[in-house]
This record gives C-alpha cells, sequence and structure tokens, in this order.
C-alpha cells in the first residue's frame, strides 16, 4: 500500500524482473503490475510518506506509471496490464479524492506519451502526480500578472517523453519542474539534463527546480505542509526564470 515499502521486495523487483527479458534474450515475458501509493499530505510521517518514483525510473527493464487524473489513471493502467513488462503504476494518495470523466469502456493510454495539461508561451512547467494540479493552480495565478504557462504531464517517467517536453521549451523558452519528491536524485533532474542536452540554445534562462527539501518527510502538520511543494512556490519559480 506504501511505496515506502517497496524496499522489503526491491530485489525481486530490480534485481530479477526487470533484467529476465534482457537476460533470457527478449524470450521471456513479464506481464507484472505493481500499483502502489505515495506522497505526503496525510501526517503519515517518515516511514509512510515518501515519493520515490526516482529510484524506480533508474532501474533498465521497469516501467514507471505516474498519473495525476482519474482519466489517466484508468487509461495507463490498462496499458500497463497489457503490457508484457514489468510496470510499477505509482498512485499518489492524496489524489484519490479528485474527481474526473472517466469512460466507461475500455481504453489504453500509451506509455511515453505526456500530455499537455494546459497551453502557454512564457514558460513550460513540467509536473507528476499531485503536483499538476498545482502546477494548474499556479498557472491560474500568474495568468492574472500576464503570465501564460504550459503545464505539461509527463504520465510516465520511464519511458519518459523528452520530445514533447523539448517541444514546449522551443516555444517558451523557460522550464521549470515540479515534483514533490526531494529534489536531490529526483525525476527533475533527468528532466532538466534532457533539456539542455537537446534545447540548451533555445533556454532565456536556466531551469528551475521546484520539489521537497533533503530531509524526511515530518509527522508535523505544519512541518509538512512547508515540506511539501506548495502553489506559491511554483509561483515565485516562474517568476524568477521569467524575470
Amino acid at each position: 500500500m506504501f511505496i515506502d515499502f517497496i524496499g522489503v521486495a526491491l530485489d525481486q523487483l530490480y534485481n530479477q524482473a526487470a533484467k529476465m527479458k534482457y537476460m533470457f534474450g527478449g524470450k521471456a515475458r513479464l506481464p507484472i503490475v505493481l500499483r502502489t501509493t505515495c506522497g505526503a499530505g496525510m501526517c503519515a510521517a517518515a516511514q509512510h510518506s515518501q515519493s520515490l518514483e526516482a529510484w524506480m525510473m533508474h532501474i533498465p527493464g521497469l516501467k514507471v506509471a505516474v498519473p495525476s487524473t482519474p482519466y489517466d489513471a484508468k487509461g495507463l493502467l490498462i496499458t500497463a496490464i497489457r503490457d508484457d513488462n514489468p510496470v510499477v503504476f505509482i498512485e499518489h494518495k492524496m489524489l484519490y479524492g479528485i474527481e474526473g470523466e472517466v469512460p466507461e469502456e475500455p481504453y489504453t493510454i500509451p506509455f511515453g506519451q505526456a500530455d499537455v495539461k494546459r497551453e502557454g508561451t512564457d514558460v513550460t512547467v513540467v509536473a507528476t502526480m499531485a503536483m499538476v494540479h498545482k502546477a494548474l493552480a499556479a498557472a491560474e495565478e500568474l495568468a492574472k500578472d500576464g503570465i501564460s504557462v504550459e503545464v505539461v504531464d509527463p504520465r510516465t517517467l520511464t519511458p519518459l517523453d523528452v520530445e514533447t517536453i523539448v517541444n514546449s521549451v522551443k516555444k517558451t523558452h523557460r522550464l521549470v519542474v515540479v515534483h514533490e519528491a526531494v529534489k536531490h536524485g529526483g525525476a527533475g533532474g533527468e528532466i532538466v539534463a534532457s533539456v539542455v542536452e537537446e534545447a540548451f540554445d533555445y533556454l532565456d534562462a536556466p531551469p528551475k527546480r521546484v520539489a521537497a527539501p533533503f530531509t524526511p518527510v515530518p509527522f508535523s502538520p505544519v512541518l509538512e505542509q512547508a515540506f511539501i511543494p506548495s502553489v506559491e512556490k511554483i509561483v515565485a519559480a516562474v517568476k524568477e526564470v521569467v524575470a
């Protein structure tokens, strides 16, 4: 139920399942979906609140899905179930109360296909899971100041749709990446590096990351809220790169 305890089965996941297809010359089928939850916001303290998706995206052979909406969750989950490779399907526990339109019939969302949740022209904000909703809220606030924000949701971290992110940055010339996991070693670093490698000349400002500090998740409600990236922090980062 919690990604915090994925270490109990980590050898089976990263050292066995992730490698079997490669080691058997592509003949092995591993249609495994490991569903787990991540994220803070419930005052569940340091051992029940972590976001460890960067662990999983570092392992060749694993696919990593990180939905942010009910529609995406269903489409990505069906894709994961039909995939013959092991998939780590990470659901942010604070999104279980989110409502949205979901077709009754089965449908799939291809892995490695990001979704532009909001079109914009001044800055690209790449956000994952619960941070997508905060990025959209920040975009509304920034629009009042005449700043047009494009919000891109990768939907999967492995495979990562670098092309959509890079094309967005080529349009806006600025990048802010937002995730709840700690900044150090987080998925944001990989996203920023990919953009720098492929679109450095398009950047008009250094990319910014908005993420949690390098500390365990606090139990105290006040400290936990300070730990989780906020709409205000996203707004401040965008204004810094736009300025």
